[in-house]
């Protein structure tokens, strides 16, 4: 098996997505760096699909050949060969990707790039000044704490702050308080997860896969034809690189609403499942459902990823 579809497999055989290892090593014993990984999960060619001329000759006498930046025509082609992983898998992947290019923009334009150091990284905000809170090591008077503080209160932002420190253990204690409400109140959450699917379904994207193939099935035979007649096509052409954009982007969107929905229907599950409270942190509940924990003055905010918003005194 070729270290590459190793990787895949490797990836796959997982629930969520493994993009966290430095290096990974295969059976070969190869080591592939970060680059080396991000090149191969946005490989095309694993679910069918191949782009032509991704680079173009520049001098056919030394074979040159440099990256293709739009000097030359692109070609995307469907169906080219035999997938070698499922295509959901490959298009939750590229949605990940996206997702953690800039985890959040801050009010003064800095963005913030990701990290996964921690269960709460990223997702503790400042309800006062939408910064992110972040981990530090205390030694206050020769005791040690743990605790999370507003990045403006560490940096020069630009953002006058007064959100308080808050310890890690309450952080801990809030996400098992807002998770045993839910418990608490199994009928109301069902309800509320039920009209967010709703939700979910109706925001989708109108425009279909399906419909846009038929369009673009329509163009490449009147391309066709004004080819052999030689007639202008540039008009068609664009429009067909048009629409063979949007095609990829309702797949991705179509694969993310399926996501979506998927992580209410799980909740669904637990909620129902799930027979006693919860007595103490689970560190992977908090990677599993929370998205987001914002701090204010007199009590924090759960949120989790299907959409429900949950207020704890802490």
């Amino acid at each position: 098996m070729s270290c590459q579809l190793q990787f895949w497999r490797f990836l796959c055989s997982f629930s969520i997505f493994i993009f966290d290892y430095p290096t990974f090593f295969c059976d070969e014993g190869k080591k592939w760096h970060t680059s080396t990984i991000n090149k191969i999960l946005r490989n095309e060619k694993y679910i069918t699909d191949a782009l032509l001329q991704k680079t173009y000759t520049t001098d056919f006498l030394n074979k040159t050949r440099v990256k293709n930046n739009g000097i030359v025509p692109q070609y995307y082609v469907e169906g080219n060969h035999e997938a070698i992983i499922p295509k959901d898998i490959f298009l939750r992947v590229q949605e990940e990707l996206v997702r953690r290019r800039v985890v959040k923009t801050s009010a003064n334009g800095k963005k913030r790039s990701y990290s996964c150091n921690h269960c709460f990284s990223q997702i503790v905000i400042c309800g006062e000044c939408g910064e992110m809170f972040r981990r530090l090591h205390w030694n206050n008077r020769g005791v040690k704490s743990i605790v999370w503080r507003c990045i403006s209160r560490l940096e020069s932002t630009g953002l006058e702050c007064h959100a308080r420190t808050i310890n890690e253990p309450v952080l801990q204690d809030a996400v098992v308080k807002a998770i045993n409400q839910m418990l608490g109140d199994k009928s109301s959450y069902q309800l509320q997860l039920q009209l967010n699917i709703a939700s979910v379904i109706r925001a989708s994207q109108a425009t279909s896969v399906e419909n846009i193939d038929e369009k673009l099935m329509v163009l490449q035979q009147e391309l066709i034809q004004k080819a052999q007649s030689k007639e202008a096509y540039d008009e068609i052409a664009d429009e067909i690189f048009r629409l063979r954009e949007l095609c990829q982007q309702t797949t991705v969107d179509t694969a993310a609403r399926d996501e979506q929905i998927k992580r209410i229907n799980d909740l669904q599950d637990y909620i129902a499942q799930q027979t006693t409270h919860l007595t103490e942190f689970d560190e992977s509940l908090v990677r599993r459902w929370i998205k987001q924990i914002t701090i204010w003055d007199d009590h924090i905010t759960v949120e989790l990823k299907s959409g429900v918003s949950i207020d704890v005194d802490a």
